[in-house]
């Protein structure tokens, strides 16, 4: 593993002797346990269980050697829990969007921040990790997979890393190194290593005019570095790492239940009083009764079907406790939970509290990456979420209704439309009830300007 310490010792040195280091630390980052993590968890989100796609099933011979068993049914099933899993925890804390107290977070981040930050917790928690690169007021989002981080030995702070990407083995690669006073680009291939684009800073300002078009005034670095990397829980590893024991448990049992399946529910024939017969015999046989359904035989020969079922109750059993094991194991929720009849609002906030448990680490890993990019943009905000559950949501109109003379308009209707589904709408809405109170307001007044005149005229008289 590779430090920011390491790549300090090459920060004088020659740029062929910095590009052979840099070749070196990709070629170890690739190597690393972490990358492999990340690479598996991409596998399992995908729905590619690579544990059973490597399994092959095998036979002994009379010299008790193994060979391949090309024979039997050999049925891979993966299932994409693990997909379910990471969706359902992003679709829930990041599903409505972040909010900002201010009004500096968003202009800062850009207007797609909602969508790139959705992009890096997936990334987190399929990975392990992800980073995103802050530059001119927008965040690129990198996964581990295609960047080595240098993390400094004596405060574990992050102050350097290379990106890199290769479209196939055989073409080149190109990489970026990223370092506190700026970015370098590099290209490399078998037979050349080359800089493409020296060290430049990160911030370059610009300035048009009719007399000298577009002009360079000026180049800044950020206060900090400039990449900020993401954790989706505490031990900083990949939220399939502590799953996936149990998925390939499920996973084989359901490979291994449609093998025994394929293989053991079919019929065979029992050919009594054939002992005269060879292999041969035995096949023509068959195939003949395969062909039209009828055999002819000897007075005292007879043909008897067999059919063979495999087990399944004891596998059903196991296939049902791994389930529930593995959304207890993620702190997922499980909406089968709630299934049958009509849950209560109460039933339904039970069934998210794993989850919520979950998300509330999570969220605080979300909160400190979105710290690091305002750090970095030199902004202070501060961001808020929404959670998106699904609810009774009758239940939860008649409460909000019922409540509507304790509550303000506008929490009111933005409550009801969220519930709805028209979250769009909400500024319309309020605009349109606004314009309706104004008319109503409007249209009584005549009315008590009239009475007001009758009193002071009975009064007079």
């Amino acid at each position: 593993m590779y430090t920011y310490q390491d790549w300090l010792k090459y920060a004088n040195k020659s740029e062929d002797e910095r590009m052979a280091f840099i070749q070196t630390a990709i070629n170890d980052h690739k190597s690393s346990p972490e990358y492999s993590e990340a690479l598996a968890g991409e596998d399992y989100y995908a729905g590619r269980n690579t544990t059973i796609i490597k399994y092959e099933k095998v036979l002994y011979n009379a010299f008790g050697q193994a060979v391949p068993d090309v024979v039997s049914a050999n049925h891979k099933i993966a299932t994409r829990f693990f997909y379910r899993d990471v969706t359902q925890a992003n679709a829930v804390l990041l599903g409505n969007g972040i909010k900002w107290k201010g009004t500096q977070g968003e202009k800062a981040l850009g207007k797609d921040f909602d969508r790139k930050i959705i992009t890096a917790g997936r990334n987190a928690q399929v990975q392990g990790k992800a980073f995103g690169f802050y530059n001119d007021k927008k965040v690129d989002i990198f996964k581990l997979t295609e960047f080595k981080p240098f993390f400094d030995e004596e405060d574990g702070a992050l102050k350097a890393g290379i990106r890199f990407w290769q479209l196939a083995p055989e073409k080149p690669m190109r990489a970026t190194v990223y370092e506190l006073d700026g970015y370098t680009e590099y290209r490399f291939t078998d037979k050349s290593s080359e800089v493409i684009q020296p060290k430049r800073t990160y911030i370059v300002e610009k300035k048009t005019s009719v007399a000298d078009g577009e002009e360079i005034y000026d180049f800044q670095n950020y206060p900090t570095f400039p990449i900020v990397p993401l954790y989706s829980n505490d031990l900083k590893m990949s939220e399939l790492t502590p799953l996936r024991a149990k998925i390939d448990a499920k996973d084989l049992i359901s490979s291994g239940y449609a093998n025994d399946v394929d293989d053991a529910n079919i019929i065979y024939w029992t050919i009594n009083n054939a002992g005269g017969m060879d292999d041969m015999d035995l096949v023509q046989t068959i195939d003949k009764l395969r062909k039209i359904h009828a055999a002819q035989t000897d007075s005292d020969q007879t043909l008897t079907p067999n059919q063979v079922e495999a087990p399944y109750a004891s596998r059903e059993a196991c296939l049902d406790r791994l389930e529930k094991e593995l959304y207890m194991d993620a702190m997922a929720f499980n909406p089968y939970d709630i299934a049958s009849g009509a849950a209560t609002a109460t039933q339904i906030e039970a069934a998210y509290d794993p989850l919520d448990e979950k998300l509330d680490i999570y969220e605080s890993h979300i909160s400190e990456f979105i710290a690091g990019l305002l750090q970095v943009a030199d902004v202070e905000d501060e961001p808020t979420y929404e959670r998106n559950y699904h609810t009774n949501k009758t239940e939860v109109i008649g409460n909000i209704l019922n409540g509507a003379s304790y509550l303000d308009d506008e929490y009111v209707t933005e409550k009801l439309m969220t519930l709805m589904g028209d979250k769009d709408k909400i500024e319309e809405v309020k605009k349109r009830k606004a314009e309706t109170d104004i008319d109503r307001l409007a249209k009584g007044k005549p009315e008590e300007e009239e009475v007001n005149g009758d009193q002071e005229g009975e009064q007079e008289v």
